[in-house]
């Protein structure tokens, strides 16, 4: 094993992220946003750091809920600047914001955020990232090549050999279907 399997089983903050939720399809709206709006924020950190605020940031965006979040004004924006227990950088809270109101859009043209991948898959990590940066705020190839990768859309989440690439190559994620 490699890079993030070799590292995050048994580990008291990547283990359970790794051993159950990186690289397994998703389809929860809900869901896809805290991974996206996670990824933004973990540029220029470590995604331990990541994964120890993650409480914070559930509290603090109203458990992901995209309607409410895109609604968020400055009293909001004001009250997320000051909370420690998130990344306080104002170009993160609004691609937060932005990416919400995005999502919205994403229903009424495609049916919802995850139809709208699925509209565009398969795609190479390059057409990914042409497309989410005309899309989306703050998603960069890192970002989005992570974000895609946790959820299955894109191929690398774990080495061939970690026993978890067996669970996930079970639930069929999408680029196994390519």
């Amino acid at each position: 094993m490699s890079g993030y399997c070799s590292i995050a089983p048994g580990h008291p903050v990547h283990g359970h992220y790794h051993d159950h939720e990186y690289g397994f399809p998703q389809r929860a709206e809900a869901e896809l946003f805290e991974r996206l709006l996670l990824e933004i924020n973990q540029a220029g950190l470590s995604w331990e750091t990541i994964l120890k605020k993650r409480e914070g940031f559930r509290r603090a965006y109203d458990g992901f809920d995209v309607d409410t979040v895109a609604a968020y004004a400055q009293p909001d924006i004001d009250r997320l600047l000051g909370d420690a227990g998130i990344i306080r950088n104002r170009l993160k809270v609004l691609a937060a914001i932005h990416n919400a109101q995005v999502i919205q859009g994403l229903r009424a043209s495609h049916g919802g955020f995850v139809e709208w991948l699925d509209a565009h898959h398969p795609l190479d990590k390059a057409g990914w990232v042409k497309l989410f940066k005309k899309t989306f705020r703050f998603t960069g190839g890192e970002i989005t090549g992570e974000f895609l990768m946790s959820l299955g859309y894109l191929k690398g989440a774990h080495a061939d050999d970690c026993p978890v690439q067996q669970r996930i190559l079970e639930l069929k994620p999408a680029w196994s279907r390519q």
